[in-house]
């Protein structure tokens, strides 16, 4: 066997390895590294290789997919159809309320690679907040990309996006597809190599703050895990009972047995979209309605994306001591919603969507990448964990609009 054959098998056979495997093996390693070579800073580079590069990908990845989604995008008028967006809507707004209220509760800090408290500079007040975000966002286009201010880009985003939906030929509109489609497959490419990024983050963590900061990462998958776990059987259940008048929990559990334990291994709520259009057809739902509302709903129903981002970002201010008041955390529980809808579709969606909420604490976006990098640490979990929330409450909701029809016609 040739060098180049047996590269290539090899190259093979780590992509054929399950990623959460090999992210586990990572950390494996970057523990171990750590442990018996703490001075080896070859190994720290390979993560902040890793971080700059998503730290580059992320602003174009959030431009291209909005500008792309509202070109392209097709929505039906239909009653149910519309109830749907509203429940996906009002979900994901409460899921990050759950997550804003028990990250006050918690007042959960980050270790942070570097002392970023020099970096940020905490707002004032909520009007010094609001005149910071009304400037930010309209911002230099070029400008809000270069520097990653994620409010300028989402605000030019969506004005080029409703532009082009108006005017763009249908080929200007598969072009930027196709634009979209090329930079999440070199986001993916990234992720892919995010064992050995991940290797470098734990190897910096561990060698500078030594074994004890794990139990700080533990706190934060106990807390990202006990709001999803809030927001699916006590929030999500609340808002079925209101719809539907009707005992949720027989739906809840189904939904959580037939969908929820299969996004929770294969943690993509694309891949089990057709997982969901089966399980609605077995509860003899509208094919019309759910056909659509499924797919849609993988898209923008992201309860468990507006917790990580509300979460991650609260934090930081906790991490930074920022104070924030209730009508700033709003704020953010509003602005992590509409996030999360954009964090479809890209492995670690979520996570690089945490530099748009953390900006509007003026938190800088070296520190918010920071905190991105240790969203990756604790993604075998949380990004599972999310995946189920996110992909079963698709057929909870669609279901729910279904059987509030129903309640209706039989009066």
């Amino acid at each position: 066997m040739n060098k180049n054959s047996f590269f290539s098998n090899l190259y093979k056979k780590y992509n054929d390895t399950n990623l959460v495997l090999r992210i586990v093996i990572g950390i494996i390693l970057g523990i171990i590294f750590a442990l018996v070579f703490p001075n080896l800073k070859a190994i720290k580079m390979i993560g902040e290789l890793f971080i700059g590069a998503l730290k580059a990908i992320a602003p174009v990845l959030v431009f291209v997919l909005i500008i792309s989604s509202l070109a392209n995008g097709k929505i039906k008028q239909d009653g149910r159809f519309k109830v749907i967006i509203i429940l996906y809507m009002l979900s994901t707004f409460l899921a990050s309320c759950v997550a804003v209220v028990f990250s006050f509760i918690s007042s959960l800090t980050l270790t942070l690679v570097a002392d970023a408290s020099v970096d940020a500079v905490s707002p004032g007040n909520l009007s010094e907040i609001l005149h910071n975000l009304l400037v930010n966002i309209v911002s230099n286009p070029f400008v809000a990309l270069s520097s990653g201010n994620y409010l300028g880009i989402l605000f030019w985003a969506v004005l080029f996006g409703l532009g082009m939906k108006s005017i763009a030929a249908s080929e200007t509109k598969a072009f930027l597809s196709d634009i979209a489609n090329c930079v999440s497959k070199v986001v993916c490419k990234i992720i892919n190599f995010a064992p050995f990024g991940i290797m470098g983050l734990v190897f910096g963590a561990v060698s500078s703050s030594g074994t004890d900061i794990f139990g700080e990462y533990g706190k934060l998958i106990l807390l990202l895990a006990f709001c999803m776990l809030f927001v699916y059987f006590v929030s999500n259940p609340f808002i079925v009972f209101i719809i539907t008048r009707k005992n949720p929990y027989p739906l809840i559990f189904t939904c959580l047995k037939e969908s929820g334990i299969t996004a929770f291994f294969t943690r993509s709520s694309a891949a089990n979209i057709p997982v969901n259009m089966a399980l609605c057809e077995k509860l003899g739902l509208d094919k019309n309605v759910y056909s659509i509302s499924i797919p849609l709903g993988a898209t923008i129903n992201m309860s468990g994306a507006a917790v990580t981002i509300t979460i991650m970002t609260l934090a930081a201010v906790h991490t930074l001591g920022i104070q924030v008041d209730i009508a700033t955390a709003l704020i953010l529980g509003v602005l992590a919603s509409f996030a999360a809808c954009g964090a479809s579709g890209v492995a670690g969606g979520s996570l690089l969507l945490i530099p748009l909420a953390c900006s509007l604490f003026g938190i800088s976006n070296d520190i918010a990448i920071q905190v991105v990098g240790v969203g990756f640490i604790i993604g075998v979990i949380q990004d599972s964990l999310e995946t189920a929330l996110n992909s079963s409450s698709d057929v909870i909701f669609t279901a729910a609009a279904e059987f509030r029809k129903q309640r209706k016609e039989s009066k």
